[in-house]
Order: structure tokens, then C-alpha cells, then sequence
């Protein structure tokens, strides 16, 4: 809309500052929402607000005064004037009965919990950056309202075929009872036949342990999974039989920058960056033959220093070559941490502006909102097609649909 030049300055003849233009503009949007309600009331009844008297004594349902309240929002308080009718029918959608904030503010809020914005900082948050006093209690009333979300979400109907999925967790510290424990959030991250990101659960248990993930497993396959062609994850001693266990016909791929971070903790600073670089030849060797030889050469330099290097590949030796059988372009797909550590990343960030959670809840919600938050920003995996197909050669049609490949 294009207002006359005179109109505008004769709006903002007063306004010196930034803050008196947004004082002017909650005085717009105050009349304006007002304004809508009082069309919304002429809807409800079918007539205007100042119909005939004559005409409004046949009408069976009139107005009946306003109701005022305070609704917050990011330019302040402001008092709105809601329409009411005699038998109570209206309901109100703009600024809907009993809501107190304006659409935004809420998903501002949960966007800050989910960085791991503490309640009450939220709360100082919002009085400083929009003048708006929300305490902590409500804020949290907010955040719990994710609850019955987050539980649709978790048992929510999977895919029937997951192509590749991740099996990683992250520590979290929790209260419980007077004491700080140390919690694992097992996160299962997969990807769909049509190459999207999607993470299938998030549980919380008191450690990372093969027998949790039997069950978790248990319960995705419950909700309606069937197959994956291939579960990476870290070096937890028993994962790939309990993956077995669950889905016979998987592949088990160890996660290669996890394995590197396990290796770096036995090398010194100075030595770091040539193990690296031997390690590197290793899983980026163009055949499981020739990564064999690689890992003879590392242990040839290394072995006498890094002996427990040397023993953590070889012990891992065949979780860690499945990967070879397949182009290299497609291996990218399979083995790379692109996936898993850009979650993980806003995970961990989360966990350490959030140091200690007050209770598992908390902690749950948390983690749920730094997922969804993460996963807008998510594309299809790179090279997806090619990939398919691969899968299709090594696995046959009866587990790779040919569907999925138009």
C-alpha cells in the first residue's frame, strides 16, 4: 500500500527515535488487531456493527460489550479489545480467547531453548530486546507445551526402507535427585529412499550400552521399518551383532571420523598430523586390498610407539572395510560425517550453553527443538541417484525397489 508523503510525516511528526517509531507502530498494530476482531464479529452475527435498531431486535444473537486483555508481543503490551455476543458463540481467530502472546513470540522463545537458553535468561531476553515481561514460570509452561509433540514425533509410523542410518549418542549432564548425572541421548539419524534426512527417535537413557539400543532398534523396527541397507556408528563394543540381531541382512559400517578421534587420543600433539595422514590413506585406499596394505605400513611406522592405534584398526577391521565395495563418489554418501556431525554439532552446541538440564524432560525438550531447528536447513544427499542403483546391484530389486530409482 502507497500512502500519501504528507500522511506518513504527519504520523511520524513526533517520532525522534527508533523506540518512538516502535511505540507508533504498536499503536498501529493495537488498532488494527481491533479493528479485525470487530470484522471478524460482523462476520460471526451477519450483519455491521451499526445495523438498524429496528433490524437488530429480530436478530436472535447481538454484540454484547468488549472483553480487554493484555497480549505481549515484539513491539510490547498491547491492549486489545475483544468482541463479545450474546449467547458466547464468537471465537475470535487473529487473537484467539485466552492467548496472551502474539504469533512469534512463542517460536521465539523455543528457538532460544532449543540454543540452550536457559528459562530465566529468556526471560531477561524478552524484557531487553522487546520490553516484554514474561517470567520463567510461563516461559516454561511454553517450552512444556512441546511435550505433547515431542511424543507424537517419537512414536510417530517410520518408512518401511531406510537406505542408511547413523547410530550415534551424546552425553548430557541431568539433575537427579541432588546429584548431576551424566546421560546418553541416542540418536538415530536416517536417510529415505529419496535421499532426505530424517531423524527416527531420540532416548535417553542413563549410559550408551549395546542392550539400549537392542531395544531401540526393537522399537523402529515396531514402528514400521524393515530394512536398512547399511548402520554406521561408533566403536561401541556389541552395536553391530545387536544390529544384527534386529535387521539380519544390514551392513555394519564403522564411523571413520570417529575411529580417527579414537586413534588421536593415543598419539601426542607433535605426532598428531602425520598418524592422521597415514590413517588417511587407509580408508580413502581404492580397494579393501589395498587398504590392507596401508594399515601393514602403519603399523610398520607406528606400531612400537601406537601399538593400541594399530590394535583399534585391526580389532575393528571388518566394520570398517564394508564401505570399499562401493564407487568411491558413493562411499562420500556412506561413510561421510556430514550427516551425523552437522546434528551433532547443534547438539553439542545446545549441551554446552545448556551445561545442566533439571530433569530429563527438560533435557528431551531441548534436544527435540535443536533437532527440528537443525533439520529446516537439511537437502538431499548429494549423488543420491547413483547411489540407489549401486545399492540396487549389490542388494537385488527385492530389497532396492525399482520405484525408487525414477
Amino acid at each position: 500500500m502507497n500512502h500519501k508523503p504528507e500522511a506518513l510525516d504527519a504520523l511520524l511528526g513526533d517520532c525522534k527515535t527508533p523506540a518512538d517509531v516502535g511505540s507508533l507502530y504498536s499503536q498501529l498494530l493495537q488498532r488494527m488487531i481491533n479493528r479485525s476482531l470487530e470484522a471478524e464479529m460482523d462476520v460471526h452475527l451477519g450483519y455491521a456493527r451499526h445495523a438498524k435498531a429496528d433490524a437488530d431486535s429480530a436478530r436472535p444473537n447481538r454484540r454484547n460489550g468488549v472483553g480487554t486483555k493484555t497480549v505481549k508481543g515484539e513491539f510490547g503490551a498491547l491492549e486489545i479489545d475483544t468482541p463479545r455476543d450474546r449467547d458466547g458463540s464468537f471465537e475470535p481467530q487473529l487473537v484467539k480467547k485466552r492467548q496472551l502472546r502474539l504469533a512469534g513470540m512463542e517460536d521465539k522463545i523455543l528457538a532460544l531453548y532449543a540454543k540452550g537458553v536457559t528459562t530465566r535468561d529468556i526471560e531477561h531476553l524478552m524484557q531487553d530486546l522487546y520490553g516484554v515481561e514474561i517470567s520463567h514460570t510461563v516461559i516454561s509452561q511454553i517450552t512444556d507445551g512441546v511435550l505433547d509433540e515431542v511424543r507424537a514425533w517419537q512414536n510417530r509410523p517410520l518408512d518401511a526402507i531406510y537406505p542408511i542410518v547413523w547410530l550415534d549418542g551424546i552425553v548430557v549432564k541431568v539433575h537427579q535427585g541432588k546429584q548431576v548425572v551424566n546421560k546418553s541421548a541416542h540418536v538415530v539419524l536416517g536417510v529415505n529412499l529419496k535421499g532426505e534426512k530424517e531423524v527416527l527417535g531420540l532416548w535417553l537413557a542413563e549410559s550408551e550400552g549395546a542392550k539400549f539400543w537392542l531395544a531401540v532398534l526393537t522399537e523402529i523396527k515396531q514402528r514400521g521399518v524393515q530394512d536398512i541397507y547399511i548402520a554406521c556408528m561408533d566403536g561401541l563394543k556389541g552395536l553391530p551383532g545387536t544390529v544384527a540381531a534386529v535387521f539380519p541382512q544390514t551392513l555394519t559400517q564403522l564411523c571413520i571420523v570417529h575411529l580417527v578421534r579414537a586413534s588421536l587420543r593415543y598419539v601426542t600433539a607433535k605426532d598428531a598430523k602425520t598418524v592422521v595422514a597415514a590413517l588417511k590413506r587407509i580408508y580413502q585406499s581404492v580397494s579393501a586390498d589395498e587398504a590392507a596394505v596401508e594399515l601393514d605400513a602403519l603399523e610398520a611406522e607406528w606400531g612400537d610407539k601406537y601399538r593400541a592405534v594399530v590394535r583399534l584398526w585391526r580389532g575393528n577391521w571388518d566394520n570398517i572395510i564394508p564401505f570399499f565395495q562401493f564407487p568411491p563418489e558413493i562411499r562420500k554418501v556412506i561413510y561421510t560425517t556430514n550427516a551425523i556431525e552437522s546434528l551433532n554439532m547443534s547438539l553439542r552446541k545446545l549441551t554446552r550453553n545448556r551445561r545442566i538440564f533439571p530433569n530429563d524432560e527438560a533435557a528431551v525438550k531441548a534436544l527435540y527443538l535443536s533437532i527440528e531447528q537443525a533439520s529446516r536447513n537439511w537437502k538431499q544427499i548429494h549423488h543420491w541417484k547413483p547411489a540407489l542403483q549401486t545399492f540396487q546391484i549389490l542388494f537385488g530389486e527385492d530389497r532396492v525397489p525399482v520405484s525408487a530409482l525414477q
